[in-house]
């Protein structure tokens, strides 16, 4: 059966072009999906019917999981056996019409202009790895790229002098995205500056650097991140998702059109970026609570 999952696999990465993390996603939810089933003597695909698949799902509630990882783990596994029905190799779909639990939309926790002022100002400025983290966040926070997107820029992508970059999101899909003058500053320091006395003897294409001279990993840019959240005394609980998600409630707050935002943050369904309008809402409910005196 994990022959079947390994196809499916492959298929996402070829045909359809996913990124490693959600290909990853993918192959985690399945086999755990399949271990259950194996567990359950169930030996084919063929095998497996709607109620073990609601048997599979209460599993993962008894133990614990969250609405959103259920819902994760449904849509995983819809995906596959619509495959196996493509490919030939099962007659139905039994997961067809298995019900998503209702996930509560969690709103993003987000950065206030103070914070991030504050984060932009930590690095050292003295020192290239401090141009470095400088130039990283800057672009963050100026176009709202996903850490994925933001490592995997290479010098090629920037255009700085008419302050755009090009970088290619989920699905391959290309997304030009302006850049704003503190941006194109802080990255042009580390590049004639900071970037040549990191890459040492070795040639890369990558933009950003590790302290080896090679392409900054998600892992190294986390590590980071922690580093400059407590030197700059925030006290959040920073993701390097933050960013982003300041960068979108910001321009939001400031009257910046919701389709424009859309389209820089890459979403395929403007139903995913509404979600920071009403992140805009209860932060300004939050404001008014502290500072009206009727409130």
């Amino acid at each position: 059966m994990k022959d079947q999952i390994n196809d499916f696999i492959h298929y996402l990465v070829v045909e359809r072009g996913l990124s490693d993390n959600t290909v990853k996603s993918y192959r985690r939810d399945l086999l755990q999906y399949v271990n259950y089933l194996q567990n359950s003597y169930v030996k084919a695909w063929t095998d497996v019917n709607r109620d073990q698949i609601s048997y599979y799902l209460l599993h993962l509630k008894d133990a614990g999981r969250a609405s959103s990882t259920v819902a994760r783990q449904i849509a995983s596994i819809r995906a596959f056996h619509q495959f196996l029905l493509r490919e030939g190799i099962a007659g139905h779909d039994p997961s067809h019409h298995v019900g998503v639990p209702k996930t509560e939309r969690k709103l993003p926790k987000v950065l206030s202009m103070k914070e991030v002022e504050s984060l932009l100002d930590t690095p050292n400025l003295m020192r290239p790895i401090g141009e470095r983290d400088k130039a990283m966040l800057e672009v963050l926070y100026a176009t709202g790229l996903r850490v994925t997107e933001l490592i995997e820029l290479n010098l090629d992508d920037l255009h700085l002098t008419m302050g755009f970059l090009r970088c290619i999101g989920k699905g391959n899909k290309e997304r030009i995205i302006p850049l704003g003058r503190q941006a194109i500053q802080a990255v042009r320091t580390y590049i004639e500056n900071g970037r040549p006395r990191m890459l040492k003897t070795s040639h890369t294409d990558a933009l950003f650097l590790n302290h080896h001279g090679r392409r900054m990993s998600r892992q190294g840019f986390w590590k980071v991140l922690r580093g400059l959240t407590r030197d700059a005394g925030i006290t959040k609980a920073l993701t390097p998702h933050t960013l982003r998600h300041s960068f979108a409630t910001h321009l939001l707050e400031n009257g910046a059109d919701l389709r424009a935002v859309q389209e820089m943050l890459g979403h395929a369904d403007i139903s995913t970026t509404q979600i920071y309008t009403h992140v805009s809402k209860h932060r300004l409910k939050d404001i008014y609570a502290n500072y009206h005196p009727r409130a």
